[in-house]
């Protein structure tokens, strides 16, 4: 059976994306979807990504991550989705979809050299909480961040998976972001759960380093740019007494290629 995908990324994190709204995907087959993320055997990617109707809302977000396994909510990928969701209805610049966290706002705001230029609304994230000099939070998935003052010169493949499989984070996993803070903007590097090694960019990941720079006084301002080594993030949010609201991320998405696949 030949399947037809999508390639879409934002700021190098990139997802195969699949028009699934007549359900024929087999979400179950994880090997398949291991060998259609796999560089050197299939299309390569970060993630797999199903785009499915949904009774209530614009479509249903279905994440899978490079491992097979359905993933938790995913920043870049939601910004994807909302791209190819305008390349499917070219006069809708406004979508509200169902993903894994619950509901999502995403906005077409303009083209751009590469692509297009897309604000997501992401989920209300509850204060981080300490762990030993770190700080761990949720962000439509689970963020550990490190604040670091040379976040270049890191190995961020062998202190990251250090971290996601130590022993409170093994079970369920958790990404791990390394921070640097300059005057008025953030440096981040994420190693990935589900992907297991360093990514160019992770959205969610983005958004916890933001919000834990300001929780813990290092910033005080927002919105934030954030640079990834796959690009530039935007990052908005207000503060109450317990929680982040209003969180968004703002960046560049793009199509890459369109192809077919035998399966």
């Amino acid at each position: 059976m030949k399947l037809s995908f999508h390639k879409f990324q934002a700021t190098g994190n990139d997802f195969i994306l699949i028009d699934d709204r007549n359900k024929q995907f087999n979400t179950g087959n994880n090997s398949l979807i291991q060998r259609l993320c796999n560089r050197r055997f299939g299309i390569g990617a970060d993630g797999l990504i199903l785009l499915r109707n949904d009774v209530e809302f614009d479509f249903r977000m279905i994440y899978f991550n490079a491992d097979g396994y359905e993933g938790s909510m995913c920043g870049n990928g939601g910004r994807c989705i909302a791209a190819f969701a305008h390349t499917l209805y070219p006069d809708r610049y406004q979508f509200r979809f169902q993903a894994f966290d619950g509901l999502h706002e995403a906005e077409i705001q303009g083209i751009t050299e590469n692509g297009f230029m897309v604000k997501l609304s992401m989920s209300a994230v509850n204060k981080p909480e300490q762990y030993e000099d770190d700080l761990v939070l949720n962000t439509g998935s689970p963020h550990y961040v490190q604040f670091v003052s040379d976040a270049a010169s890191l190995d961020v493949n062998m202190e990251g998976k250090r971290i996601r499989n130590s022993t409170p984070f093994l079970r369920e996993g958790v990404n791990v972001n390394f921070c640097e803070v300059h005057a008025d903007s953030l440096t981040v590097r994420t190693y990935e759960r589900g992907v297991e090694e360093e990514t160019l960019s992770c959205g969610t990941g983005v958004t916890a380093a933001a919000i834990a720079s300001h929780f813990s006084g290092r910033i005080t301002t927002a919105p934030l740019t954030v640079f990834t080594r796959g690009g530039e993030l935007q990052v908005e949010f207000t503060q109450t007494e317990s929680r982040y609201l209003n969180v968004s991320l703002r960046g560049e998405a793009a199509h890459v290629f369109t192809g077919t696949i035998e399966v």
